[in-house]
């Protein structure tokens, strides 16, 4: 199993990007000694999602992955980036600062606006995977339209992603089974869940079990909403599958309680509002912005994530949720 870590790219929502730079040197370089395949480094919503929109963070993308690439000794040095934030300039950039693998994210119906840029990462000589988010709002087949158009503009890897930890079991099988239908046995299957409705690492497991061979992951779950898989976890049930992978159990343990969890200002876990978010199927990076929006107009924050799901918001609206929070004030 290639196991990626997104503690240092999902995990900065938790933070609200955040992390200092050397505090990511350190946790890369941990990580690398630890045995993981890849370290995804970005701001949370990837290259340049600097923004008001998104949120600001303490660093810039350049500052984060700079040196990162010349301390590991086995991890691939990774990055995200969305169309319509990230450019191919960034990706370049990214490239020249060491990043030899690119995962690119769209919505799960559109990923015709990734052709340009997996077709530039190729160009660059990088690892490409196709990233199709909110993966539970397209039906299995349509989505494995979606990654056969990923893998035609030249993505290795092509990943049903669960942004909204809404997906139960069936459906994650349903959907990898799919994928292994429709795309050539050369491109590899990836798996990335959330963990709001507690399923992240079984989720993880039953995608493996289908034909998944790239397994994201996070220290502590570190990551939107209730988190992601948790790193650690998803270890230890490999080990006890006799699953061969290359990670260290104890020095993930050690990293997830002794470095990790101090960092989490807000607990990540599935409490009330982040089980709302795989209940109403709610992209997970929603909920730091809705319980703002919660506090500023006195809210109940799962009531701005339910009123969300039905309106069937999807990453790149966080702009939106004031405007929710506002039409709802009204009604009361």
């Amino acid at each position: 199993m290639y196991l990626q870590d997104v503690t240092l790219r999902d995990g900065m929502h938790a933070i609200k990007h955040q992390y200092k730079k050397q505090q990511l040197k350190d946790l890369a370089i941990s990580l690398d000694k630890a045995g993981v395949d890849a370290i995804e480094i970005a701001h949370g919503d990837g290259l340049s999602g600097g923004s008001f929109n998104y949120g600001f963070g303490a660093h810039t993308d350049w500052d984060w992955l700079e040196g990162v690439a010349d301390e590991l000794q086995h991890a691939v040095l990774t990055t995200l980036l969305l169309p319509g934030i990230g450019t191919i300039h960034d990706l370049k950039k990214a490239y020249a600062l060491g990043v030899r693998s690119v995962r690119v994210a769209t919505h799960c119906t559109e990923a015709d606006v990734s052709k340009q840029h997996i077709e530039a990462a190729k160009n660059l000589g990088m690892d490409v995977g196709g990233f199709l988010m909110m993966a539970h709002m397209n039906e299995p087949q349509k989505l494995a339209e979606q990654a056969k158009l990923m893998e035609s503009y030249g993505a290795d890897c092509v990943y049903v992603t669960d942004s909204a930890g809404a997906l139960l079991m069936d459906d994650v099988a349903d959907r990898i089974k799919a994928f292994k239908d429709h795309l050539d046995s050369k491109t590899e299957v990836g798996i990335h869940c959330h963990n709001n409705l507690s399923l992240g690492v079984a989720n993880t497991i039953i995608a493996m079990q289908q034909g998944a061979t790239r397994l994201d992951a996070s220290l502590a779950g570190m990551g939107a909403g209730a988190g992601n898989c948790a790193l650690e976890v998803l270890v230890a049930v490999l080990n006890r599958m006799s699953v061969q992978h290359n990670a260290d159990l104890s020095q993930l343990m050690a990293l997830a309680d002794d470095v990790i969890r101090p960092l989490q200002e807000r607990p990540v876990r599935v409490d009330r509002e982040t089980l709302s978010l795989g209940y109403a199927g709610v992209y997970s990076s929603f909920l730091l912005h809705s319980e703002r929006a919660a506090q500023k107009y006195g809210l109940n924050t799962a009531d701005i994530l339910q009123e969300l799901g039905k309106r069937k918001m999807v990453g790149g609206q966080e702009d939106m949720i004031v405007d929710v929070a506002l039409d709802m004030l009204k009604k009361t």
